[in-house]
């Protein structure tokens, strides 16, 4: 649905976008994920047409962005951070409006208002100004009428910024409905936007991806550390260090009889199989054995401060 290659986006002299390079099929939810001012919404304006590449192709639903904005506007829904409502008109008028300047007909009109209203949870405020919601319906307003068309794509900048915490939870639930039927791309800097309502993450570091793929495959392919449990042999930390793979093992502490071991990994090194012969080799009891997965904080910020230590070098 969404290709993207070495897109390159400049402002001046300052690089915003360093070509990134990424793809999205049908039906994923995606977190666009970065601090601020790392190129995150330079991405989604240049997928909206909003902005034009320096550098670099994107296509949206098979057509190109600055060939054929208008087409990839059609099969997109846009939810910029602040949602652009008009807030002297009541919710009813206002995606009325929105559904003339679709071009939709009026028995579409009629129907899509209908189910963007159930959706979104409208029904009690159509007939209210919607300079009176809300931020929280102020958001839904938005949304709904981002989805008014029903296109297949959904794009979402920080839609959950400014809401309190009941907000946040009806705006993630309504999302995740959103994803069982649309590609979504959720654009913000809070990590469990991220794990609550999305399959996979793009990791965006100062205008380059610096990590992709599922949340568990990002986790646990960078999760180096390994938790034994054996009934405490007197020679088990020196041979699980002899190990290929194992840089390091320290104690983490003993209970019922079992001794934690904690084992530092080098890159890419999977030991199970090998700490599993050892203890079947030696007649060790052994009660545990798991990876510890890092969490995506934790590799969001390995991620940052290795960024920042490349700038300082």
């Amino acid at each position: 649905m969404i290709d993207v290659h070495g897109l390159t986006k400049n402002y001046g002299s300052f690089e915003a976008l360093r070509g990134i390079t990424t793809s999205i099929q049908r039906g994923e939810v995606v977190g666009l994920l970065g601090p601020n001012g790392a190129g995150k919404t330079t991405t989604m304006k240049i997928l909206v047409g909003y902005l034009l590449p320096t550098a670099g192709r994107a296509r949206v639903a098979g057509h190109d962005v600055v060939e054929n904005p208008r087409e990839v506007q059609r099969n997109i829904g846009y939810l910029p951070e602040n949602a652009p409502v008009y807030e002297d008109m009541l919710a009813q008028e206002y995606l009325q409006f929105m559904a003339a300047m679709r071009e939709l007909d009026r028995g579409t009109t009629r129907r899509r208002i209908h189910e963007v209203v159930e959706e979104c949870g409208l029904e009690d405020v159509l007939t209210r100004p919607i300079s009176q919601l809300s931020k929280g319906y102020h958001q839904r307003v938005g949304l709904a009428a981002s989805i008014l068309h029903d296109p297949p794509i959904l794009i979402l900048d920080e839609p959950t910024t400014g809401l309190d915490p009941n907000q946040i939870v009806e705006v993630r639930d309504l999302i995740r409905r959103m994803g069982e039927t649309k590609t979504v791309i959720l654009s913000t800097h809070i990590l469990p936007e991220v794990e609550a309502t999305c399959g996979r993450a793009v990791i965006l570091i100062d205008g380059r991806i610096r990590a992709d793929g599922t949340l568990e495959r990002l986790t646990r392919a960078r999760a180096q550390v390994v938790s034994v449990a054996l009934d405490d042999p007197v020679e088990a930390r020196v041979r699980l260090a002899a190990i290929e793979g194992v840089a390091s093992v320290s104690i983490e502490g003993q209970q019922d009889g079992f001794r934690q071991f904690r084992l530092q990994l080098d890159d890419n090194v999977h030991v199970g199989e090998r700490v599993f012969e050892l203890a079947r080799q030696q007649g060790w009891r052994l009660r545990e054995l798991r990876r510890d997965d890092k969490t995506l904080e934790q590799v969001f910020r390995e991620l940052t401060e290795t960024e920042q230590q490349e700038v300082a070098l």
